[in-house]
């Protein structure tokens, strides 16, 4: 986190996020795969450290270290694989939903984990100043479902709304998000928006310099069918003439 200020000299604190290029992966279709669903991916890997599958899924791509797919209702989409989107397609002042997983902090008590305020310190409490107390009535003779009790506590997924986008810094990737995310730092999150437009870059196609260099090539092969054809006239006449040859020593015997 950091802080940054307005143009009316006010301060606000942001969380510095590394958001893109994300590059689409696969498209899914309801009618072919049974599900309509956009498959991203995000952050560059070794590709060593890829198995076979994943190598195979993604050829002719660059390695990626994240992949996430999101369901979508639209039969068309407008977007293919190999296509990549960047922080453009977010604007300063825009409401996101950020969802993330929550920092682990293994088990933990009532205390910490719900709020409990303990017991007094004092009057025969001793050693049950963070204990939880009781956990039911004695008629029942079972402890309720939902009762909070010590337990794991954290790395869970979290979503906080309305957070509001302060910057977008296009030449280094980065959002610069007001307030806190969920999650510890270097990991993964999940940035949404209702509104705005999605930009995408499509793959540049092969360059048609191939092409011109392969036409001034096609002179020399007509010149070289019609050597060849020549050369094939000219052996086919060859045993012609050695027959004439031998007839006329015949003749002269």
């Amino acid at each position: 986190m950091t802080q940054v200020f307005r143009q009316d000299g006010t301060v606000v604190p942001v969380t510095r996020v590394q958001a893109g290029p994300c590059v689409v992966t696969q498209v899914k279709t309801a009618k072919k795969d049974g599900v309509g669903s956009v498959q991203v991916g995000f952050g560059s890997q070794k590709k060593f450290r890829l198995n076979k599958a994943m190598r195979g899924h993604l050829k002719d791509l660059s390695s990626v270290r994240f992949i996430r797919e999101f369901r979508t209702d639209l039969t068309d989409t407008g977007l293919e694989r190999g296509d990549t989107f960047t922080v453009k397609v977010f604007a300063p002042g825009d409401k996101v939903q950020v969802v993330g997983k929550s920092k682990g902090k293994g088990f933990q008590g009532v205390v910490k984990r719900h709020g409990f305020a303990g017991s007094p310190a004092t009057h025969g409490h001793k050693d049950q100043l963070r204990m939880p107390g009781s956990i039911g009535a004695g008629g029942v003779q079972r402890v309720f479902k939902g009762k909070r009790m010590a337990g794991h506590m954290g790395d869970a997924r979290i979503t906080v709304k309305n957070l509001e986008i302060v910057e977008v810094h296009e030449d280094a990737g980065e959002l610069l998000i007001k307030g806190a995310v969920p999650g510890a730092r270097g990991s993964l999150l999940i940035i949404s928006s209702d509104e705005g437009t999605m930009e995408v870059q499509k793959e540049t196609e092969a360059p048609a310099q191939e092409e011109v260099q392969a036409e001034p090539e096609m002179p020399a092969n007509e010149d070289q069918k019609e050597e060849s054809t020549v050369s094939t006239e000219e052996t086919s006449e060859a045993p012609a003439a050695e027959e004439k040859t031998e007839e006329e020593n015949k003749d002269v015997q």
